[in-house]
């Protein structure tokens, strides 16, 4: 099977590195800039590099780019793309561009199934890229309406490159979700990082300063466009976050020994039912 790749950054280089590394699939790489696919091309995480022929060529097309970026590309694109290929993406958020990449799907005669991988690291690009990337990790698909056929074609070879589990949703649960287990842990480590002592925490700090202020090292423009596309769920989570930080502060602040006990009680047993 020949498989495209757009978007050679930590997730699309990932794609194919793992996809070489587990399956006999041939890899087509595309990119924005010509030397980062010269290089996937030299150390074999490719094939071949892309152009509209190898393109219409591909049986699945991987979209990893940033979310608007991937509809542009198969707005320019779609029509090299071949009837019946299955085109993924794989963005953090779904309802803003499903609905646009399900459109072009029909206009173009290929397959949409949107999907998001749940993994990555704190810095970006192709150098820090690999194939273990997604070993163990879950691999979240929206179906989109598409056939079972093309969902179940997409969950085998996912799990062919190393993903441990697969989860089924929709657009709207995807967003809702990944509002409060991503988007909302970026916007508490961005503020935690924002305050005056974090220059000066050097010496003072161990493990719980670098849990919580991991994922602020944050590509900002991906996102700056991830937060504002899914508003309302995180905006929503925002308000829960800043109901209970409220409720603490006032504890502390009304020196109130037992209801700051009874908060951080329950937190507590949250944490311990969920057996993490």
């Amino acid at each position: 099977m020949k498989i495209a790749v757009v978007g050679l950054g930590i997730i699309g280089g990932s794609y194919c590195k793992a996809i070489k590394k587990y399956t006999e699939h041939t890899v087509i790489g595309f990119n924005r800039t010509r030397g980062t696919a010269e290089k996937a091309l030299a150390d074999g995480s490719i094939d071949v590099i892309g152009n509209s022929e190898a393109l219409g060529e591909a049986d699945v097309v991987f979209l990893c780019m940033y979310p608007h970026a991937s509809v542009d590309f198969i707005k320019e694109n779609g029509q090299f793309i071949k009837k019946g290929a299955l085109v993924t993406d794989s963005s953090g958020i779904k309802r803003a561009i499903c609905p646009r990449l399900c459109e072009l799907a029909k206009q173009f005669g290929f397959v949409f199934v949107g999907s998001h991988p749940m993994a990555g690291k704190e810095k970006n690009g192709y150098d820090v890229s690999e194939a273990e990337l997604y070993n163990g990790a879950s691999f979240i698909i929206t179906p989109c309406g598409a056939d079972e056929k093309y969902v179940g074609a997409l969950s085998d070879l996912a799990l062919s490159i190393g993903f441990g589990q697969i989860k089924i949703t929709t657009p709207e649960e995807h967003d809702r979700m990944i509002a409060f287990t991503s988007q909302l842990p970026h916007v508490l480590a961005c503020s935690y990082v924002l305050s005056p002592c974090c220059p000066n925490h050097k010496g003072f700090s161990a493990g719980s300063y670098r849990d919580v202020s991991r994922v602020a090292n944050i590509n900002s423009r991906l996102w700056t466009e991830l937060f504002l596309e899914n508003r309302e769920p995180l905006t929503q989570e925002l308000e829960i976050l800043i109901e209970n930080i409220t409720k603490i502060k006032d504890c502390i602040q009304n020196e109130d020994k037992e209801a700051l006990a009874a908060l951080l009680e329950k937190g507590h047993r949250v944490k311990q039912d969920l057996g993490e």
